[in-house]
């Protein structure tokens, strides 16, 4: 039986709300049954209805849907927050507390102490709350993740990773409102490029890895005026198992496209993956010449080929990554562990290194602890 999903956020023009749509209802796994999609109540419920979703379940903000939602024999078993980032806290907060399972988009919260709090609150609810780090679903970097815990390149020295594209490098652009809110602190917070790209590439390294960040140093510029947060960062980190890091975003980078690549260097191997060529995985082990893996080949670890859904040499793209997310957030719904799924505690171990980066880099790239209070 196929589960009732619902959607905030989103609506007819946003940049993430077809991946989500594509990718919930890729394996028959979700019905989109309820929706609040647009900041304009009248537009939200038009599109809602124009994709399928019966008029007394298309909401005009997420306020009206909880309440629609909450008493329902056949309500929404998960709901999708893909509002702005300053609305994900009260959103998601309030859906956990009424029982719902919740994916939230990154960042999480826009503060620590909010993080903690999801956490605390989907821990107390028993329900799941997922965070969309949906890179980590492709089928090429669970194999990695795989061949790191088998020992393939025994202990990780190592980590470098990228997320750096050009495209808001004209500064004649600088005034469009939908790149100028990403570098004013009232709509993004206290980070830009850091918290919107370079967290992505953070969350990668653990979760490969299978470590966490516990210190790092950042320096941060902002290149392009009137821009008041950064528009380029690098980050130097160290993991709690020893592996050194290093991280460079930015989005100034005039000529790199999506720009998110990641290698992993360890004692006996090391591998390499970018996202614009999400099939292959680069492998060389010790004294041996690079061999490229495929998506799809014989031989790869049982992961990547329960996320692998076409032929050998048939790419498979973004909404199908996010589609794997989802399978694994309608395993666990219905009782089954998936231990690849990005859960509240990498939203907020994510929030707590964005606000390490700021202070490590208003105090000239000092060395602070990135690990959230709660698990010091």
């Amino acid at each position: 039986m196929k589960l009732n999903w619902g959607m905030i956020g989103g609506g007819e023009g946003s940049q993430i709300g077809p991946a989500h749509r594509l990718g919930a209802q890729a394996d028959g796994l979700f019905t989109l049954a309820a929706g609040a999609l647009d900041a304009d109540a009248e537009k939200g419920r038009a599109y809602a209805i124009r994709l399928g979703v019966a008029a007394d379940r298309a909401y005009g903000d997420w306020r009206e849907m909880l309440e629609g939602e909450r008493e329902r024999a056949d309500r929404v078993d998960l709901v999708t927050v893909a509002t702005p980032n300053a609305t994900h806290f009260e959103i998601t907060k309030a859906f956990l507390e009424a029982g719902f399972h919740v994916l939230c988009e990154k960042p999480m919260t826009m503060s620590v102490e909010e993080g903690e709090e999801i956490v605390k609150i989907a821990a107390a609810s028993g329900r799941i709350c997922a965070v969309n780090y949906c890179y980590s679903a492709y089928p090429m970097v669970r194999e990695m993740r795989e061949m790191v815990r088998s020992g393939a390149l025994g202990k990780i020295r190592l980590v470098v990773t990228n997320f750096s594209h050009g495209h808001h490098g004209d500064a004649a652009d600088a005034d469009n409102p939908r790149v100028r809110w990403r570098y004013d602190p009232a709509m993004a917070g206290v980070s830009g490029q850091f918290a919107d790209c370079g967290i992505h590439a953070l969350h990668m390294a653990s979760f490969i890895t299978g470590d966490q960040v516990a210190t790092l140093s950042a320096d941060f510029a902002s290149t392009i005026a009137p821009r008041v947060l950064e528009d380029d960062a690098m980050v130097n980190f160290r993991m709690s198992g020893g592996t050194v890091g290093r991280l460079w975003t930015s989005s100034v980078a005039i000529g790199r496209q999506h720009g998110f690549d990641i290698q992993v260097f360890g004692e006996t191997g090391g591998l390499r993956w970018a996202s614009e060529q999400p099939n292959q995985v680069y492998y060389t082990p010790v004294g041996g010449r690079t061999q490229i893996m495929e998506k799809g080949e014989a031989g790869l670890s049982s992961e990547a080929a329960r996320l692998s859904r076409v032929a050998i040499a048939h790419p498979e793209g973004f909404p199908l990554a996010v589609a794997n997310i989802y399978v694994d957030l309608a395993a666990a719904i219905t009782g089954e562990a998936r231990d690849g799924l990005p859960l509240a505690e990498d939203g907020l171990r994510s929030m707590a290194a964005v606000y390490a980066a700021v202070e490590s880099a208003r105090a000239k790239g000092a060395w602070v602890d990135a690990r959230p209070p709660m698990f010091r």
